[in-house]
C-alpha cells in the first residue's frame, strides 16, 4: 500500500483524501492551521464537484445543507438586464449550490473521519526533499519522515511548492477587491445570484455579485475596497459576521509533479473569482491526483490538468475584463447580448448550461 502525506485540508486536500480512502490507500493529512477554518471563501458548488463527491456520501449532503441557486438577475445600476430561472432550463442532476466554504469542508471532514482518517491539524511542513522513489518531509517541530508520495494542496502560498523551487508564473492585479459576509433580515434573496455593473472611479468598471449561502446570509464579492457600500441599495443587515479585501492573482505552476510530489488546487494554479471556478476547479484536481496515484498514472497528471487550469483562467479573465470595461462598445454589446437572451428561450439553456459547467 502506497504511503501518501496530503498537505493542505481545504476543499482539494480533502477531496484527495476521500478518493484515496474510498479505494482502499489510507493517507495522512495535516494542516498548517490550528484547526478547521471558520472563514467562508468559496461558496458555489457546481455539479461536476456534487458528482465527484457523491462517491464518498459527501455529494447530496452538500446539495441538502446548502442554497440551490434557482435564478439569476444582472443588473445596471436599478435597471435589470438580464432575469431568467435556471431551474427551468438545468435537469436533475445539474446543480448550482452555495454553501460556504467552512461549512464544505465540516462535511467532508466529517466523511473522512468515518473512513479512518482525522486530519492532523497544527503540524506544518517546513522542506521537503524528493527523489524518484520517495520524499522526506521536515515538520516544524523537527520531526523527518519519508513517504512514497506526498501531495502538496497548500495553496497559493504553498510551503511543498516553494521547497522544490518550482516557479509560480503569472501575475498580481493592481486593484483591490473585497468581499463581506453578512445576515440579513428577510428572504427576498434566498435562491438567486444578482450581480451589478456599477459605474467606478478609475479606467475599469466596478461590479459586484451577491450569493445567498443560507436563508438568512448572503456573500458579496466586488471589485470595490468596500462591498457592502458598493452595494446600489440599503439592505437590511443584521450581523457582520466577517469583511475583508484581497487582490486577484493570475498565476501556474512551471510544473504539477516533480519527482513524487503532485501539486493540486490553488497551489499549482489560482484565478479571478469571477464564475465561482476556483474550488471546484480544486476538487476536480483532487479526484484526478487520487486516480493517477490508484492507478499508477501520474505521468499523465499534469498533461491532462494543466491545459484544463489554463482555460479556466483564460476563462475567468475574459469574464472579468468584460464585466468591468469601460469600453463603449463593450458595455453596448453587453447590452445587446443581455437583451438578446431575455428573448430566447435557446440562448437562456444556453447560458444556464455554461453556468453549472466547469
Amino acid at each position: 500500500m502506497k504511503n501518501v502525506l496530503i498537505v493542505g485540508a481545504g476543499p482539494t486536500g480533502l477531496t484527495t483524501a476521500l478518493e484515496l480512502a474510498r479505494q482502499g490507500i489510507i493517507p495522512t493529512i495535516v494542516d498548517a492551521k490550528e484547526g478547521p477554518s471558520w472563514k467562508s471563501r468559496a461558496v458555489a458548488i457546481l455539479s461536476r464537484s456534487i458528482e465527484i463527491l457523491n462517491r464518498t456520501g459527501v455529494g447530496q449532503r452538500l446539495v441538502e445543507e446548502g442554497v440551490q441557486i434557482t435564478n439569476a438577475h444582472i443588473h445596471r445600476g436599478n435597471r435589470t438586464l438580464l432575469s431568467i430561472n435556471l431551474s427551468d432550463f438545468l435537469g436533475k442532476e445539474e446543480h448550482i449550490v452555495a454553501l460556504a466554504q467552512n461549512q464544505t469542508e465540516t462535511l467532508m471532514s466529517e466523511q473522512l473521519a468515518s473512513m479512518g482518517v482525522v486530519v492532523q491539524y497544527d503540524t506544518k511542513v517546513v522542506s521537503v526533499t524528493t527523489s524518484d522513489i520517495s520524499v522526506e518531509v521536515v515538520f516544524a517541530d523537527g520531526t523527518q519522515k519519508s513517504y512514497d508520495w506526498v501531495v502538496g494542496a497548500d495553496g497559493v502560498f504553498s510551503a511543498v511548492r516553494t521547497s522544490l523551487d518550482i516557479s509560480y508564473d503569472g501575475y498580481e492585479l493592481d486593484e483591490e477587491w473585497s468581499i463581506a459576509d453578512v445576515e440579513v433580515a428577510e428572504e427576498q434573496h434566498y435562491g438567486a445570484i444578482n450581480a451589478w455593473l456599477l459605474e467606478g472611479k478609475h479606467k475599469t468598471r466596478d461590479a459586484l455579485v451577491m450569493i445567498p449561502i443560507e436563508r438568512n446570509r448572503i456573500r458579496l464579492i466586488s471589485s470595490t475596497a468596500d462591498s457592502l457600500k458598493a452595494l446600489p441599495y440599503t439592505l437590511d443587515v443584521q450581523n457582520v459576521r466577517r469583511t475583508g479585501t484581497f487582490k486577484i492573482s493570475v498565476r501556474q505552476a512551471a510544473q504539477y509533479v516533480k519527482g513524487r510530489v503532485i501539486l493540486a488546487g490553488d497551489a499549482a494554479h489560482t484565478h479571478s473569482p469571477v464564475g465561482g471556478r476556483g474550488m471546484n476547479l480544486g476538487i476536480e484536481d483532487g479526484q484526478a491526483v487520487a486516480h493517477a496515484l490508484v492507478h499508477d498514472m501520474v505521468h499523465r497528471y499534469e498533461e491532462e490538468r494543466k491545459p484544463k487550469a489554463l482555460r479556466v483562467m483564460h476563462a475567468t479573465e475574459r469574464a472579468r475584463k468584460l464585466v468591468t470595461s469601460n469600453n463603449l462598445l463593450i458595455v453596448l454589446g453587453i447590452y445587446i447580448v443581455t437583451w438578446c437572451i431575455q428573448r430566447s428561450v435557446f440562448l437562456q439553456r444556453k447560458l444556464a448550461k455554461g453556468l453549472v459547467t466547469l
